[in-house]
């Protein structure tokens, strides 16, 4: 694709500066930018922008001169996105159900929606309009899937799961495996019946090799607009709000709930039965153990306030230096001591 300078303004609502007349080739990042390519910039890396060699560059409308031929706009990272979209060829997936696949009874198959080679779905499966199912993923008994939505190679979503319109889940993902429930008397485990289900709501984004548990009874939920990010385990029951972030390696245990516009940074944990009220940031590697109250900002294990956070670990890297200086205290307390006798 290649389209001018000013063309690109008009798509993406900007005000343009210098030579309109450039053409532009690609869409990247200011590392990988060439001579056609545009990129964008943010403070504090603007500089690097101007040094980059892009042909031009996406900046804050706050920035009203640049050295190089840019387009300003109110928010540089969202033109970048929908520039990205259009400078990208889409896959084109051909509707229908691939002779290999494998389709059950009593079956329904939307408009538009494309079953892809070995793909298995089982009796009584419901899909929705223009939803893709790619090769080699299960969809159990009874099972639900809305429209538009992605379904990627080798995922199950298991008997009962109901997904949503517009949800996007990548390869190896699991959607309803049991959930980790044993009672144990003499020393033995004794399974208890995992009958429950997982309910995924619209415009969720689930990564790779992802890991939801159907509850016990009644339904794990992830809500409208989540987006989990690969190896994310997320246990039986539990209840994640709308609009959270859950980064890579994160995992929440069974039945906590999780209110609306959280982020777990990666490897965070929480324990079961907990509530995290809307709005919180816990930290990378952060080990939630009791309820947080909305509007949080929590870090550490166990995790505590960011602020206080910082203060113990400040305090713990000064511990070598107080430990140098009360042994040098000891010794002259010593010395004073051999003096007096």
């Amino acid at each position: 694709m290649k389209k001018t300078l000013r063309e690109i303004a008009d798509l993406i609502n900007g005000v343009l500066l210098g030579d309109g007349d450039i053409e532009i080739t690609g869409v990247t990042n200011i590392e990988d930018a060439t001579a056609t390519d545009i990129t964008f910039a943010v403070a504090p890396h603007l500089g690097e922008g101007k040094l980059s060699r892009a042909a031009a560059v996406i900046i804050p409308n706050t920035v009203t001169e640049f050295t190089k031929p840019a387009i300003r706009v109110e928010n540089p990272r969202v033109a970048f996105v929908s520039l990205l979209k259009i400078f990208t060829s889409q896959i084109v997936v051909e509707p229908g159900v691939h002779a290999t696949a494998v389709v059950g009874k009593n079956v329904s198959i939307g408009e538009n929606a494309s079953i892809m080679a070995y793909a298995v779905l089982a009796d009584h499966v419901a899909i929705g309009n223009n939803t893709i199912v790619y090769p080699h993923t299960y969809i159990g008994h009874s099972a639900m899937i809305g429209s538009e939505s992605l379904i990627y190679s080798n995922v199950t979503v298991g008997e009962g799961c109901h997904i949503g319109s517009k949800v996007i889940i990548h390869s190896g993902a699991v959607i309803g495996s049991d959930g980790f429930g044993f009672i144990t008397t003499n020393g033995c485990h004794q399974k208890v019946p995992q009958v429950g289900n997982v309910l995924i709501e619209d415009d969720v984004e689930i990564g790779a090799n992802v890991a939801i548990d159907r509850a016990t009874t009644g339904s794990t939920i992830v809500k409208r607009g989540t987006k989990i990010d690969n190896l994310v385990h997320l246990a039986h029951n539990v209840v994640i709000g709308e609009n959270c972030f859950l980064v890579a390696q994160t995992g929440i245990a069974g039945s906590t709930k999780v209110g609306n516009g959280v982020t777990f940074a990666g490897q965070a944990g929480c324990v079961g039965h907990l509530t995290i009220g809307d709005n919180c940031v816990f930290g990378a590697k952060s080990g939630i153990i009791s309820d947080v109250p909305a509007g949080s900002f929590y870090a550490g294990f166990p995790a505590r306030p960011h602020k206080e956070w910082l203060r113990t670990k400040g305090s713990a890297n000064r511990v070598p230096d107080l430990i140098k200086k009360f042994r040098d205290l000891e010794k002259r307390l010593a010395m004073i001591e051999n003096e007096k006798k």
